[in-house]
């Protein structure tokens, strides 16, 4: 078993809070993951690489980046969430320490939870962070930029919470990372039309309140449901493992 895992969650001790066992993979994860440094800069990359090549493959045209850009930074988060979503469990179980977090007397679900809520620190906030600078270099206004990382800093987290599910389901198979995203990218599409809809009203100088309320009902809905199934996943995937 991982080392770190025992002293943080107290192995098979009772007197282990919920929200305490939560704080401790929280902290374990990220400290794992900035020992990991290349798995957590490949999604930052990919995402300033896909924003950047866009207009040299497409368009330079200012227009153009001005109509496509936010569906440009959406699309490249997207893929940038998904493409470190095979890491989530991945590392916990090759070294075991999943079937320990399974086997503590907190709920799964909560462990869970504060695993992806570290994935979306490591992955989505860093991205909502340099969506500043790359909607500049997509000649997006202050307006439209601000109502672009307001949707991302809601959707993100969806994006982290959805993948938990299908990161959980994919374990232990091979080609997982294709049958990850064949299974994930359908229910990405909602939070995708969404983010970009939201952008594209305030850019016309619409009343966005709609739009964000019902991207903060997506998140209220991942964060209710999404925990309960990753960890029937888990379950599952470890009992078939």
């Amino acid at each position: 078993m991982n080392a770190d895992v025992r002293p943080v969650l107290g192995l098979r001790d009772d007197t282990v809070g919920a929200l305490a066992a939560m704080r401790g993979v929280f902290a374990r994860d990220l400290k794992v993951a900035f020992r990991q440094r290349q798995d957590l800069l490949n999604p930052l990359l990919f995402f300033v690489m896909v924003v950047t090549l866009f207009p040299l493959g497409v368009s330079p045209e200012v227009a153009f980046l001005r109509e496509a850009g936010a569906g440009i930074l959406w699309v490249a988060a997207l893929l940038s969430v998904l493409l470190s979503l095979d890491h989530l469990f991945r590392h916990d179980f090759d070294d075991g320490t999943l079937e320990q977090l399974v086997l503590q007397p907190q709920p799964l679900f909560l462990l869970v939870l504060a695993k992806t809520l570290a994935h979306w620190v490591l992955t989505g906030l860093p991205l909502v962070i340099l969506t500043p600078v790359l909607g500049v270099m997509v000649h997006l206004d202050g307006n439209s930029i601000g109502v672009l990382c307001l949707t991302l800093l809601i959707g993100t987290p969806v994006l982290s919470l959805i993948g938990s599910i299908g990161a959980a389901l994919t374990l232990g198979l091979r080609s997982a990372g294709v049958l990850l995203s064949l299974l994930i990218i359908p229910l990405y599409i909602p939070v995708l039309i969404f983010g970009t809809g939201t952008v594209a009203a305030a850019t016309d100088g619409a009343e966005v309140g709609a739009y964000v309320a019902l991207m903060g009902a997506f998140l209220v809905l991942a964060l209710t449901l999404a925990p309960f199934a990753s960890a029937a996943a888990l379950r599952i995937s470890l009992s078939n493992g």
